[in-house]
């Protein structure tokens, strides 16, 4: 158990960290933002005691960090696992490499999670246009090919109608996967913590409502559907986290089917679509992540009250802020970015239920 007064160490400058880093200034304890960009571009910077400038695979500068903090986190997961090592040399980082070895690569992430009994939607990897024909002729179409590593809200990502479609496609230089479409009437996220004594405590799963690939609404509870499906992608949740040795807060996405949870992808991280939980759960997402890498007795994850929806401001959206104010319900977040773009996760806004 690490006292209050220490700092933290999160890799990462964006809105993951900055919410984190608030959660830990509630608990009394400060943090140290690592990221390539200048300070002045870090939104977790704006409420961080410390800042580092250094590239993700710079084991000088990670060394230097990591003698600095008490322990290392992670906000963004796509950072070469490797160059880690030199951290943990000096501090001890939750959740560990290996989660960032398996949810970076999709390949690597869907073996995985078969191989603990889990069902994502059909996959092929991708090497070559060959390889692209036979993934379609095999899973059929339409499907989705993606990039193996990076690429998020979207991004990375091609939709496939049929196979004269995959044939005219100019591929890119880098390792992908094709993925059959699955059909399925809704979308839900399982967010689970745990701690280093092996404790798990899982928040009300929240029904993620898509808007051109990017996450547009999360809503708890989850319609009955949704909720019958949530034990079994629970249990998968559980056998990830412990196959792992977690620590910290850990997300699945799942697609709900008629023939239940069908996998979609793991984030090792605090996660959009448990945002909800800043107002909504006693503890919060970002409050039980930090109480979970820090040793500390886990707070409590049940809903505060009826239910919450929590509402991205993606774009000029969040220009809306004047009028989200004014509604004495909304509890708003804006994440001090500069610049607005079409696309960009500029802040959130939740409301309460019943």
């Amino acid at each position: 158990m690490i006292a209050p007064g220490a700092v933290i160490g999160i890799l990462g400058g964006g809105q993951l960290g900055r919410m984190m880093a608030l959660a830990a200034a509630q608990l009394g304890y400060t943090a140290h933002v690592y990221a390539p960009e200048p300070r002045a571009e870090s939104v977790a910077a704006q409420v961080s005691a410390d800042y580092t400038q250094g590239a993700y695979d710079d084991e000088d500068a990670l060394a230097a960090f990591a003698a600095q903090v008490a322990v290392v986190t992670y906000e963004f997961e796509n950072v070469a696992a490797a160059p880690l090592a030199a951290i943990t040399r000096h501090a001890p980082l939750h959740p560990p490499a290996r989660a960032l070895e398996v949810a970076q690569d999709r390949v690597n992430e869907k073996t995985f999670v078969e191989a603990l009994g889990g069902r994502p939607a059909p996959w092929q990897q991708v090497d070559s246009a060959d390889d692209l024909a036979r993934a379609v002729a095999a899973i059929g179409a339409p499907g989705i090919l993606k990039t193996r590593r990076d690429g998020y809200d979207g991004k990375g990502q091609w939709r496939i109608r049929d196979a004269a479609d995959a044939a005219g496609l100019d591929l890119p230089s880098t390792p992908l996967i094709y993925e059959g479409f699955v059909t399925f009437f809704g979308e839900f996220s399982v967010i689970l913590v745990r701690g280093q004594d092996g404790t798990v405590q899982f928040w009300d799963s929240a029904r993620n409502e898509h808007v051109d690939g990017i996450l547009a609404r999360s809503t708890v509870p989850a319609p009955a559907g949704i909720a019958a499906q949530v034990p079994a992608a629970r249990a998968l949740a559980q056998k990830v986290a412990e196959a792992l040795d977690y620590v910290g807060v850990l997300t699945l996405e799942f697609f709900a089917t008629e023939d239940g949870p069908v996998f979609n992808e793991m984030a090792p991280r605090v996660h959009n679509s448990g945002h909800w939980s800043i107002e909504g759960a006693l503890a919060s997402q970002f409050e039980n992540h930090v109480r979970a890498i820090l040793s500390l007795p886990l707070g409590s994850t049940a809903l505060v009250s009826a239910g919450a929806v929590m509402d991205n401001l993606i774009g000029d959206q969040a220009d809306q802020w004047p009028a989200l104010l004014a509604e004495p319900a909304n509890h708003l977040h804006l994440y001090g970015k500069a610049e607005t773009r079409a696309g960009r996760k500029m802040g959130h806004v939740t409301r309460l239920v019943g």
